[in-house]
């Protein structure tokens, strides 16, 4: 508990400005949600079938995947808070659209018959009659949608757009509990918070009438009009005035900037500080980072469509993933193959290498290593049959890994169990697994005493680390080229590799971490 105080005593002006933009964005979801689902919702109770099919669109949206989804938006709309609260929105309609729906058609025929025969016209039925007596149906939606959204915010941060996820996935990376809850906790309350105003508001708006018997109050109407003033403006301050907050944001930001952008692993996030760092202190260069996008693919589709103008990644994904290159383990022509290829299919250049190397490795225990007398992969092969793999669904997937294994190898693991991320190592830890996929420069590797397992059958596919960038960012800033230039070969693998440390074992910050880096090189000016 002291370790998780002192955590949130030293990042806790951070963790504001993360609890500030996941209230910006949980709160125009949440209103958009209301502008698109109640109209929704009225206007499908005027036909049965009309229901049964938004109503059922509504269901097989929320049935996507949030990453999913998220993935799919970025080629279109971009990275950052768009494609983010599009996706929050679209889980958000459901509950409000079938609760309204509910509430509207559930109203006994023969009220409304008497609204008409005393005058009232279908507008004034609708004010004053159904939505008030609809009203509990209704709110009972919004509330769920509301504390729904602010879980789905936090998958927000996958796509750069910040909020209280950041610091879920930061936990994650370094496989920290306390980092994770410092993201957690607060989204937790903010979602208890949220469910409570929308309580009272619920509270004040339904008609006494329509109240159990023994929660109806009579109120003089001065005394309720007040009570239902306070609860509304206590939502405005919790949603409406975020999101007004977040559409002026929008409105102020300024084109002319150059985005720097990350993945959601330790050594990305390093790497992208240390060019945002990098220019922002030798330039006038306005430099806007965009961090913990979700792999390669969202970070091109980033890339391709201006969201961003610049990321670091590794000759051994560019090249299939992005290229669709056939296997290759000579480096050199892997690494000419990805410069030329996306230069001439996409218009984007490809910086000399940055001097380290992330390769895939296979890592055992000490124990398992002793038993059966692991050091090599070819050591693995012959071993396979009677050792557990837990890996990454990106192993499981890519041809030029685990597929090929199998298939030329004919390797057969006892068990093949995806995990993701840190997870490999807490099951190698707790012995739920013997074998895991790693990457070199992986501090946890190092921390857990694993044994990394030489490929002594030059069977991974290199991973050179090299800064990909939009053909067009020399032109908008010539002074960046012979700048950007002064990295290429300058972090090793075994320093990369101690900078992961730094931040995954012991704590310190990314970004942190960086600037020492650059300090101590003379990369950037002494402060």
């Amino acid at each position: 508990m002291s370790a998780f105080w002192e955590m949130f005593l030293e990042r806790r002006e951070e963790l504001l400005n993360l609890f500030v933009e996941h209230m910006e964005m949980t709160g125009l979801a949440v209103i958009l949600s209301l502008v698109v689902g109640i109209p929704v919702g009225l206007l499908v109770t005027k036909n049965k079938t009309a229901a049964s099919i938004v109503i059922g669109i509504a269901n097989l949206m929320q049935s996507i995947p949030s990453i999913g989804l998220l993935a799919f938006m970025v080629p279109f709309v971009g990275i950052g808070e768009k494609p983010a609260i599009i996706m929050v929105v679209i889980y958000a309609l459901l509950p409000i659209i079938k609760n309204t729906y509910t509430g509207i058609t559930g109203i006994d025929p023969l009220v409304l018959e008497a609204a008409s025969g005393i005058g009232l016209s279908k507008a004034q039925q609708l004010l004053q009659i159904q939505l008030p007596m609809a009203a509990p149906f209704i709110m009972a939606g919004i509330r769920i949608s509301a504390v729904t959204a602010v879980g789905t915010v936090t998958i927000a941060a996958f796509a750069g757009a910040g909020g209280l996820g950041w610091m879920i996935n930061l936990g994650l990376n370094a496989n920290d509990a306390n980092l994770v809850l410092l993201g957690a906790i607060p989204a937790c309350l903010l979602a208890l918070l949220v469910d409570f105003v929308l309580g009272k508001v619920e509270k004040a708006i339904t008609p006494e009438g329509l109240k159990p018997a023994d929660q109806i109050v009579y109120l003089p109407r001065k005394k309720r009009m007040l009570r239902q003033g306070i609860a509304l403006a206590l939502c405005a301050v919790l949603l409406v005035v975020p999101a007004a907050a977040s559409i002026v944001d929008a409105l102020r930001s300024n084109d002319d900037k150059l985005v720097v952008g990350a993945q959601n692993f330790t050594e990305s996030l390093i790497l992208g500080y240390i060019y945002s760092d990098y220019i922002s202190s030798n330039t006038d260069i306005e430099v806007e980072e965009r961090f913990n996008l979700n792999g390669t693919m969202i970070a091109f589709s980033a890339l391709e469509t201006g969201s961003v103008d610049m990321f670091t990644d590794y000759t051994g994904v560019l090249a299939p993933n992005v290229l669709k290159l056939p296997l290759e383990t000579d480096t050199d022509k892997v690494y000419q193959d990805v410069k030329s290829g996306l230069k001439e299919q996409y218009n984007i250049e490809v910086s000399a290498p940055l001097g380290s190397s992330n390769t895939y490795v296979f890592a055992v225990t000490q124990e398992v290593s002793e038993q059966y007398n692991l050091t090599t992969l070819s050591g693995l092969i012959a071993n396979a049959s009677q050792l557990r793999l837990g890996c990454t669904t990106a192993f499981t997937q890519r041809e030029d890994l685990l597929p090929k294994l199998q298939q030329e190898y004919n390797v057969q693991f006892a068990q093949v169990v995806g995990l993701e991320g840190n997870i490999r190592y807490q099951a190698i830890e707790s012995g739920e697994v013997d074998v895991i996929d790693a990457f070199e420069t992986d501090a946890l590797v190092i921390d857990s005493n694993l044994v990394r397992l030489e490929d002594d059958i030059g069977f991974f596919p290199p991973y050179q680390a090299v800064n990909v960038l939009r053909g067009d960012v020399y032109e908008r800033y010539p002074e960046l080229q012979p700048l950007l230039e002064k990295l290429d070969y300058a972090i090793t693998t075994d320093e990369i590799a101690h900078l992961n440390y730094l931040v995954d074992v012991e704590g310190q910050t990314a970004e942190a971490v960086a600037h020492q880096f650059l300090l101590d090189k003379g990369l950037i000016p002494a402060e």
